[in-house]
C-alpha cells in the first residue's frame, strides 16, 4: 500500500500530544520540557485536558533549552453523537476569552462528576474514594484516571486498566456521563483563538467505518486542521488507515505520544512510529 512505507528520517522530532499534572500527567510542565528534551524531541506541544495553566511554566522552561520550541495547546472534551471524543487545539492564545470561559465550565463538569463518581464508589464500600482522588489531582482537573490511581494504590485494584475495567468504564459502577461541549462549538473555540482542531487518537473509539467518516466530514465542515495519525499506542495498520483517511477529506497529519508519564513506558516522548508518506503534516505551514 501506498502509506506502508516510512521516511527514514526525519528533519524534526515533532511530539504534538502531551500532559502534565495540571491535568491527569505526572510531570511538571518544567520536568516535562527537560525530559521531552533529553528524548530528542524538537517540537512539543502541551496539550493538558481542559486546561492551559501549564503553558507558561512550559514555555519559560523551553526557553533554556537549546533545540526545542514548546507549542501552547489543550486537549478539550467533546460530545459527538452520544459519544466522548477528544479534540486538540495546537498553536492556542492561552488567553483567548472565549476558550478561558469554556474551559473553565467543562473543569466544572468534570468536578461535578467526580464528586458523583467519589459517591458511587463509596456507597459499595470504597473508602474516602473523592478525597482520596482529589489528592491524586495537583491542578483544576479531577480526572477518572485520579480515581484509577487511587484504587491502585489502595488495594483496590491491580493496575489503572484494571481499575477502569472493573469500576470506571461505561457500565461499572463508578462510570458517570458527562456531557462535554459540542464539535462545532470546541472547533470555533479553537480556531478562535487562532490554533488548528486535530482529533485526537482515532483509533480509540468504538466507532465503525461509515461513522468514522460521518465524523471526519463534520469535523472538516465544521473547520478542523487535522487527524492524529500518528500516536502513541496506535498500529502500522491504524496508520495506513487514518492517513488515507485524512487524504480523503483534505485534512493534515498530526503525530503524539499521549505521553502521560515515564511510569508508561510504552508512550515515552519522541518515540513513535515514523510519519507516512504521502500525508500534509499539519505543521507544514508553521513559521
Amino acid at each position: 500500500p501506498p502509506f506502508a512505507k516510512r521516511l527514514e528520517l526525519m528533519r524534526t522530532i515533532y511530539d504534538l500530544h502531551s500532559h502534565t499534572l495540571e491535568s491527569d500527567g505526572t510531570l511538571t510542565p518544567t520536568e516535562l520540557v527537560e525530559r521531552a528534551a533529553r528524548m530528542g524531541v524538537q517540537v512539543l506541544a502541551l496539550t493538558d485536558h481542559d486546561v492551559t495553566h501549564g503553558i507558561a511554566e512550559a514555555q519559560q522552561a523551553a526557553a533554556k533549552e537549546s533545540g526545542l520550541q514548546l507549542v501552547p495547546g489543550v486537549e478539550i472534551s467533546v460530545t459527538w453523537q452520544g459519544r466522548t471524543l477528544h479534540i486538540i487545539g495546537l498553536g492556542v492564545d492561552a488567553e483567548n476569552t472565549a476558550l478561558v470561559t469554556g474551559l473553565a465550565d467543562l473543569r466544572q463538569r468534570r468536578n461535578e462528576r467526580g464528586r458523583e463518581i467519589g459517591q458511587r464508589l463509596e456507597s459499595i464500600g470504597v473508602e474516602n474514594a473523592y478525597a482520596g482522588a482529589r489528592s491524586y489531582s495537583h491542578g483544576d482537573i479531577l480526572s477518572r484516571t485520579h480515581f484509577a490511581r487511587f484504587l491502585v494504590d489502595n488495594n483496590y485494584a491491580k493496575d489503572v486498566g484494571r481499575a477502569f475495567k472493573k469500576y470506571l468504564s461505561n457500565g461499572k459502577v463508578g462510570y458517570v456521563h458527562c456531557e462535554w461541549v459540542g464539535l462545532e462549538e470546541c472547533i470555533g473555540w479553537i480556531n478562535g483563538a487562532g490554533g488548528q482542531a486535530v482529533i485526537a487518537h482515532p483509533g480509540r473509539y468504538a466507532i465503525g467505518s461509515g461513522t468514522m467518516r460521518r465524523l471526519l466530514g463534520e469535523f472538516r465542515d465544521a473547520g478542523g486542521a487535522g487527524i492524529e495519525v500518528v500516536c502513541g499506542n496506535n498500529n502500522s495498520g491504524e496508520i495506513d488507515r487514518f492517513a488515507r483517511l485524512a487524504n480523503d477529506f483534505g485534512l493534515l497529519a498530526s503525530c503524539g505520544s499521549d505521553f502521560h508519564g515515564p511510569e508508561q513506558h510504552w508512550r515515552e516522548l519522541g518515540r513513535l512510529t515514523r510519519f507516512p508518506e504521502g500525508c500534509r503534516p499539519v505543521w507544514q505551514d508553521w513559521h
